[in-house]
């Protein structure tokens, strides 16, 4: 009989009588409890069936942690992609997406590590929902670049020739300029997105907006990794006297 099998009777997670004549029996083989015994939150076990609940309960370890850490990852490269596809689809740009964000990661993470929750976890569920809701930034930035570097060339055809030959002689002394490597670029652009949120507030009242509701996705993220409580066992502990005692 498998202690964490909902199915099974008696459950470590139910309430025992006080008083009651099995008190002084492990609760999940019901067998005498001689010698020593462990305690599982407020009932009894014997050394076996301890064993067996530390063996098949969920075990925070760093497997455990990896795992919904690569989770999360891949749940805040959704995020991104939902945060970034939909402003640049629509035009609009609605930072309650960051809550849906918050929720998207920590649901991958706790995914991943099978529902075992903690602090490194809400920690890593943390960063990753502000790094996918910063760094949406950066295709909507690149997209808008775009949009408006077409609508300056289509207004270059119509400049008068003299003019278009004093820009193609500024055009020829920027390509001559030192051009930033691709390396540079790529974290010139890192920096501007982790940075959004409050390059943002130069608009303080849509930035400040944002803000607060990028904390609230923030924090649904947070609660929702700190995971469920699991059953601390105790022991082993003498039965010299009675084990209820």
């Amino acid at each position: 009989m498998s202690l964490l099998n909902p199915d099974s009777t008696p459950q470590f997670n139910t309430a025992e009588i006080p008083g009651q004549a099995a008190s002084d029996r492990c609760k999940g083989c019901g067998q005498p409890i001689t010698g020593s015994y462990y305690r599982v939150g407020s009932h009894l076990a014997c050394p076996s069936c301890a064993e067996r609940l530390k063996r098949e309960g969920p075990q925070d370890n760093h497997a455990a942690f990896v795992r919904g850490l690569l989770f999360g990852i891949g749940g805040a490269i959704i995020g991104l992609v939902i945060y970034a596809t939909f402003t640049i689809m629509t035009g609009l740009y609605l930072g309650y997406i960051a809550l849906a964000v918050g929720y998207i990661v920590a649901k991958a993470v706790m995914l991943g590590s099978k529902g075992i929750g903690g602090r490194r976890y809400q920690i890593a569920a943390v960063l990753l929902t502000y790094a996918a809701v910063s760094m949406a930034a950066i295709p909507i930035y690149i997209h808008a670049a775009m949009q408006h570097n077409g609508t300056s060339g289509s207004q270059a055809k119509q400049i008068a020739p003299n003019q278009q030959d004093s820009e193609s002689a500024s055009k020829a002394q920027d390509q001559q300029a030192p051009k930033m490597n691709l390396a540079a670029a790529i974290g010139y652009l890192a920096l501007v997105g982790l940075a959004s949120p409050f390059l943002e507030l130069q608009n303080p009242v849509f930035g400040i907006i944002g803000l607060v509701i990028l904390l609230v996705g923030i924090r649904i993220a947070w609660r929702m990794t700190a995971g469920t409580s699991q059953l601390e066992i105790f022991g082993p502990y003498e039965a010299s006297k009675s084990a209820s005692a």
